[in-house]
């Protein structure tokens, strides 16, 4: 696929989507195009990390790097290129696209709009988001829960804070799947009785019987609540991958670099690493493949 096409295919599974809500209500693919054409400058795609190196890699993303939109009912910020957001050292992840951490005013939210092609997964951190699909999907999602959409051969959804008195806050996070135009899916599932202190939990897996919920990709997400002082190491399940730091609160240390609140890392190159807290923290980990 050349540039532009693949451009304008990423732009359609969702940057339309999220831009502007008159974008969200478009109702023909010659507004959505119209946008795709204005921002096909401003929308790229990442250098992967090199085959060759064999040496372990770094990439260090600080909070207040970050993109960030405020557009009065949402408030975002991208670790990576995300709509107006474009910087082209930060396009990617190997397959992990979009990390965004949303804020979004009470009684609104995400108009319907569509998606093909991408996994789509959904952290809640605060409050209550409440889904709605074209595969009849009615759901609300809450602090403790985990949601996935595979959105395959394409579905349409919107996304709405369910309260009118108070925020809802939420991880929007989008991958590259492993194969296209499968059959789109939902999945959501609490995790509050898998959860554990001062060790890492998985919550994402690409198998359908492990624990937490599975996407089409070879990628894992575990989180891990740690009290001061404590640490864990975490293993690379599949060779090839690499793992991505995001930190939700507090203070950590991983392979002797110091990271706070809403900071990412990337890792690769390497084995394992090891976490641990300076202070009270929460983290999660997100192991993806480096290449598609």
């Amino acid at each position: 696929m050349n540039r532009k096409k693949f451009i304008r295919a990423l732009f359609l599974t969702g940057v339309a989507g999220t831009i502007a809500p008159q974008i969200l209500k478009a109702k023909n693919n010659k507004s959505i195009k119209s946008t795709y054409d204005s921002l096909l400058q401003q929308v790229g795609f990442n250098h992967l990390p090199n085959k060759e190196n064999i040496t372990m890699n770094t990439v260090i993303h600080k909070a207040a790097t970050r993109g960030s939109a405020n557009h009065g009912w949402l408030n975002s910020h991208h670790t990576f290129s995300f709509a107006n957001y474009h910087n082209p050292e930060r396009m990617s992840f190997g397959v992990l696209r979009v990390l965004n951490d949303d804020i979004v005013q009470a009684g609104m939210g995400f108009g319907t709009h569509p998606h093909d092609n991408m996994e789509i997964i959904s952290i809640p951190l605060e409050g209550d988001l409440e889904h709605k699909d074209s595969m009849g999907n009615i759901a609300v999602i809450q602090e403790g829960d985990v949601q996935v959409l595979s959105a395959g051969t394409g579905v349409t959804h919107s996304e709405y804070n369910k309260n009118k008195d108070k925020e809802v806050k939420f991880l929007q996070i989008w991958i590259f799947p492993k194969e296209k135009n499968v059959a789109p899916r939902y999945d959501q599932i609490s995790i509050r009785d898998i959860a554990k202190n001062n060790e890492f939990y998985q919550v994402l897996s690409p198998n359908q019987d492990d624990q937490g919920v599975w996407i089409n990709q070879d990628a894992w997400f575990h989180l891990g609540k740690f009290e001061k002082g404590t640490s864990d190491i975490y293993k690379i399940k599949k060779e090839g991958n690499g793992v991505y730091a995001f930190i939700l609160e507090g203070d950590v240390e991983i392979d002797g670099e110091k990271l706070s609140k809403r900071d990412g890392m990337g890792v690769w190159n390497t084995d394992s690493i090891q976490v641990k807290a300076i202070e009270n923290a929460r983290v999660l980990l997100m192991e993806v493949p480096m290449s598609m």
